[in-house]
């Protein structure tokens, strides 16, 4: 029995080797058994946990400390220096930018979640970005987004041959990722350290969710908090793994495989008791290209069918609507 095998039945959150169909390999000339082998274990993963970790994809661990320590130079900064990068600022993306700490509420019956973000939506040039005291700011995000972008597609294809469908299903639905037309966004995000005194009643650095569109990819830092509720309604830890990308399904894939997939909810817990450490990720969510209609797979019609941005832009009114 493989990790994969053992993690699903379980309960837990399996490792798959995604060696394979790692970034730089052949697109194409993956060996027929290893393919099998792979689509078996994604699709083992994704139907009864939501979330895998995948193992050699190409994308190494210290491109995301890269990126994490560029990020954390902006973040620090005073939030004056911040504001005008503020989300909602940039007509041609309103989800690109800043989020100020407890500007989200992911679970609206909680106070506003512990965390500041930076959302990199739009890679238009003419655009302005932070540049004083993170000179290379825009360069580091655009370039690792490109790169989870490629990886995503190639998550994608996988997970559609795990259907049993034509892989096109998929990749066709999502052919303008880092274009205006679609809303794929790679979230910086940093957890300051939490001041017990000022923490309000219920509130954590992120609240209980499940997210919007098709997958997301998540890099941790070695801080927890991360959990995950399974299939069995309890909540398990799902720690950083160096090395790996934690890839979940999100809302619209599970409508799309009408409920094959599971889009599991997981949130991020206050640190314990005297942690001061500040935590941070970096989740690239996957969506739909705009005005791509959401129909089931299988035609089975389980759920009415839905056009991407006006779902997401449901999901993101009930996030910021309160604010």
């Amino acid at each position: 029995m493989d990790a994969a095998d053992r993690g699903a039945r379980h309960g837990t959150i399996p490792i798959v080797d995604f060696d394979a169909y790692r970034l730089g390999g052949a697109d194409d000339a993956v060996p027929g058994e290893r393919l099998q082998e792979l689509r078996e274990e994604v699709r083992r993963a994704f139907t009864e946990v939501g979330f895998v970790y995948l193992k050699n994809t190409g994308i190494e661990q210290d491109e995301v400390d890269h990126v994490m320590a560029v990020s954390k130079k902006f973040f620090q900064l005073p939030a004056e220096e911040k504001r005008p990068f503020s989300r909602g600022s940039y007509s041609n993306s309103v989800n690109h930018g800043w989020v100020s700490l407890e500007r989200e509420s992911l679970n609206p019956r909680r106070p506003g979640d512990l965390k500041e973000a930076f959302n990199t939506t739009s890679l238009r040039e003419d655009i302005e970005w932070p540049s004083d005291g993170v000179d290379d700011f825009r360069a580091t995000l655009v370039t690792f987004y490109k790169r989870c972008m490629k990886l995503s597609l190639r998550v994608l294809r996988v997970m559609a041959l795990s259907l049993g469908i034509d892989p096109d299903v998929f990749l066709k639905a999502h052919r303008q990722i880092g274009c205006e037309e679609n809303g794929s966004t790679l979230r910086s995000l940093y957890y300051p350290p939490v001041k017990s005194e000022r923490v309000k009643e219920d509130q954590i650095r992120c609240g209980e969710h499940s997210d919007y569109g098709s997958i997301t990819l998540l890099f941790q830092s070695r801080e927890g908090g991360l959990q995950v509720l399974n299939r069995k309604g309890k909540f398990i830890s799902a720690p950083s793994i160096s090395g790996t990308v934690l890839v979940n399904i999100a809302d619209l894939m599970q409508r799309w495989t009408s409920d094959v997939f599971v889009s599991a909810i997981h949130r991020v817990l206050l640190p314990p008791g005297g942690d001061s450490r500040t935590r941070q990720s970096l989740a690239f969510f996957v969506q739909p290209d705009d005005n791509v209609m959401i129909t089931c797979v299988d035609e089975s019609n389980k759920y009415p069918p839905v056009k991407c941005v006006d779902y997401l832009q449901s999901r993101f009114s009930d996030t910021y609507g309160r604010n």
